[in-house]
C-alpha cells in the first residue's frame, strides 16, 4: 500500500522588527557595540550567523596587552592606547581577567639589550598604571623563571600585562547588551541587506528556515573576517556606489597547547630568529599555551586550522628556549583563527597595522564598517562606533562604559568596595565556599572564575550538589548546563565545552559526548523564536 510523505509546512516568517541600528556579527566588536549603543538607548539588534564568539573572537592569544612588538613598527599611538585599555578592562571583570607577568628572555643575536630595555620603558610609560607592576630586569641562572629555559640564557627582563577569557567576554558584552534592551539573534544569518534613502530593510535566516525582516534607521557592520564580502555581496546600496573601500588582509594565527612546560605563574615571550615572537602562557591549570603564527590565507576563513607546518614551527621557536623539547606527539590540542586586518600594503603578515579604521557612509541610510582591531582596544572601538552611528543619526549621546562593570564584574555584594581586580577575585572565591560550603573547590573556582557575580544565577536556590541536578560531565551540572542555553545562547556542546568553558580541553570523547548527548536532547531549536527580556519595538 502506497502511502505518501507527510507534507512539511515551510517556516512562517517571523513578525517585522524596527530598530534603530543593526549590527551585523557577534565577534567581540559587534558585541560590545550593541553593548554601548543599548547602553546609550538606541534600540539594536545583532545578528551573527554563528555562535558567539564562533571564529577569530575565541582564537586570539587571550591576551589583554598593548603588544610590546608593535613598537618595533612605531605604531605608538595604537600602543598608547593599548596599554590605556588595559586597566580599564581589568577592572570592569575581574574574573575573567587578570594581570599577567611575562618574561623575555635575552638572547643577544636577535635585538640587543639596550633596545629591549627602551622598549620596555616605552611600554612602562606610555600609559598610567596603578594595578600593573613595572618592569624588571631578572638573572635566569636565580630566578624560578629561569629554570625550565637552556643555560645559555643569562638575563631577561619582565614586564606586566593581562590575561582574558577572551570567549567569554564577547558573551559578557552580549549579555549587558540584552539587559540593556538590545535583541540578539545567534545562528542568524543577515541573508540581504537593502539600503534606501531613508533605513535599511535587511532579511535574517535562522539555521531552521525561518526569516524575518528588520527595519533599521541604521547599519553597523561589524562582520570580522567577513566585513568585505559582506560589502559587496549582501549589503545592497541604493545607487550603484561601492560601499567596500577598503581590503583586508586574512591572516590565520595559529596556537598549540601542550602539557605544562613549567610550574611558575609567569608567561614567556620568545623572541624568534625571523624577527616574530611567540607566547608560552600558563593554561587551564595542567596545560601550556604556545601561539601564534602568522599566515595570510585567502578564500573563505571559515573552518580555518592550523597546518602541519604551524605546529612543526612553534614546536621549534618553544624549544629553542625550554630544555625540554616540545614535539608535535604533544600536542593536545590546538585552535586557529583569522585575524581580519587592514590592509596597509605591508609585505610580512606580520607587521600588517593592528589597529582599526571605522568607516562612515552617509550617501544614502547610514553605514559603518569595522575595519581590523584587536581584543584589547575592542572597548574603544565600540565607544567610537557609538560616537560615529550617534552623529549620523543626529543625536550625540555620552559615553557610559569607561567606568561601568561588565555582568558579573561587579563583586560588591560578595565582598564589599573593589581594592584591586587580581585580590578581588581571590576575595570572592573565598566568599563563594563559605557562603556554599557545600561546593568542592575546584567547582567553586572554575564557577566563580567564569561567571563573577552571576554565579548566583547558576546557583540558584541550590543548597547541596545534588540540587545542581545530574552530573552530565565530571563538574558539569544540568544548573550551569541550563543557565548556559538560557541566558547565554548555548545550543551546542561546542559552545559549552569549547566557548562558554575550555571544559572540552580536560574531558574524554566519551564525556565530551555525554555533554552533546544532553544539549542534542534540551537544547531549543529556533533561535531566531529566542525573544529577549527587553523588545525592540
Amino acid at each position: 500500500m502506497h502511502t505518501e510523505a507527510p507534507h512539511t509546512a515551510a517556516p512562517q516568517p517571523l513578525p517585522d522588527l524596527d530598530c534603530d541600528v543593526l549590527v551585523v556579527g557577534g565577534g567581540i566588536n559587534g558585541a560590545g557595540i550593541a553593548r554601548d549603543l543599548a547602553g546609550r538607548g538606541w534600540r539594536v539588534v545583532l545578528a551573527e550567523q554563528d555562535d558567539l564568539a564562533a571564529h577569530t573572537s575565541s582564537s586570539s592569544t587571550k591576551l589583554i596587552h598593548g603588544g610590546l612588538r608593535y613598537l618595533e613598527y612605531y605604531e605608538f599611538s595604537l600602543v598608547r592606547k593599548a596599554l590605556q585599555e588595559r586597566e580599564v578592562l581589568l577592572k570592569s571583570a575581574p574574573h575573567i581577567m587578570w594581570p599577567l607577568r611575562f618574561v623575555m628572555p635575552h638572547d643577544p643575536s636577535m635585538r640587543p639589550a639596550w633596545m629591549i630595555r627602551l622598549g620596555i620603558f616605552l611600554y612602562d610609560h606610555l600609559a598610567r598604571r596603578e594595578v600593573l607592576p613595572g618592569s624588571q630586569g631578572v638573572n635566569l641562572r636565580t630566578h624560578p623563571v629561569g629554570q625550565p629555559l637552556h643555560d645559555r640564557y643569562r638575563r631577561g627582563f619582565i614586564y606586566s600585562d593581562g590575561w582574558v577569557d577572551d570567549a567569554r567576554l564577547v558573551v559578557l558584552n552580549a549579555i549587558d547588551a540584552r539587559q540593556r534592551g538590545a535583541q540578539l539573534f545567534t545562528r542568524t544569518r543577515c541573508a540581504s541587506a537593502q539600503r534606501t534613502a531613508t533605513g535599511w530593510n535587511a532579511v535574517l535566516e535562522g539555521a531552521d528556515g525561518t526569516s524575518r525582516v528588520v527595519r533599521a534607521r541604521a547599519l553597523v557592520n561589524a562582520a570580522g573576517p567577513w566585513a568585505e564580502s559582506f560589502l559587496r555581496g549582501t549589503a545592497k546600496p541604493a545607487a550603484a556606489e561601492a560601499l567596500a573601500t577598503k581590503q583586508l588582509r586574512l591572516v590565520k594565527g595559529s596556537h598549540i597547547v601542550v602539557p605544562r612546560c613549567f610550574e611558575h605563574d609567569h608567561a614567556y615571550i620568545f623572541q624568534n630568529p625571523d624577527k616574530r615572537i611567540i607566547f608560552a602562557i600558563p593554561y587551564e591549570q595542567d596545560y601550556t599555551l604556545i601561539g601564534t603564527t602568522d599566515q595570510e590565507i585567502h578564500g573563505d576563513p571559515r573552518g580555518a586550522k592550523i597546518a602541519p607546518d604551524e605546529v612543526a614551527y612553534l614546536c621549534e621557536q618553544a624549544s629553542r628556549y625550554f630544555k625540554r623539547a616540545i614535539t608535535p606527539a604533544d600536542v593536545v590540542w590546538t585552535y586557529a583563527g583569522v585575524r581580519p586586518l587592514l590592509d596597509d600594503e605591508s609585505g610580512d603578515p606580520s607587521a600588517v597595522t593592528r589597529d582599526y579604521l571605522l568607516e562612515s557612509n552617509t550617501t544614502a541610510a547610514p553605514l559603518l564598517s569595522v575595519w581590523g582591531g584587536k581584543i584589547t582596544t575592542f572597548r574603544k572601538l565600540a565607544e567610537e562606533a557609538a560616537d560615529q552611528v550617534g552623529l549620523m543619526l543626529g543625536d550625540q549621546r555620552p559615553h557610559w562604559t569607561h567606568d561601568a562593570s561588565l555582568p558579573g564584574g561587579d563583586l560588591q555584594a560578595w565582598i564589599g568596595p573593589a581594592r584591586r581586580p587580581d585580590t578581588d577575585f581571590e576575595r570572592l572565591v573565598q566568599a563563594v565556599q563559605q557562603r556554599h560550603p557545600w561546593l568542592p573547590r575546584a567547582l567553586a573556582h572554575r564557577l566563580a572564575r567564569a561567571y563573577g557575580s552571576r554565579i548566583s544565577e547558576v546557583l540558584g536556590t541550590a543548597a547541596a550538589l545534588t540540587d545542581l541536578g545530574a552530573e552530565v560531565a565530571p563538574g558539569l551540572f544540568e544548573a550551569e548546563l541550563r543557565y548556559l542555553q538560557q541566558h547565554e545562547w548555548a545550543t551546542t556542546a561546542d559552545d559549552v565545552l569549547w566557548r562558554r568553558s575550555k571544559l572540552g580541553l580536560h574531558y574524554t570523547a566519551a564525556q565530551r559526548q555525554q555533554v552533546d548527548d544532553w544539549m542534542k536532547t534540551t537544547t531549543p531549536t529556533n533561535d531566531m523564536n529566542r525573544m529577549t527580556e527587553t523588545p525592540c519595538s
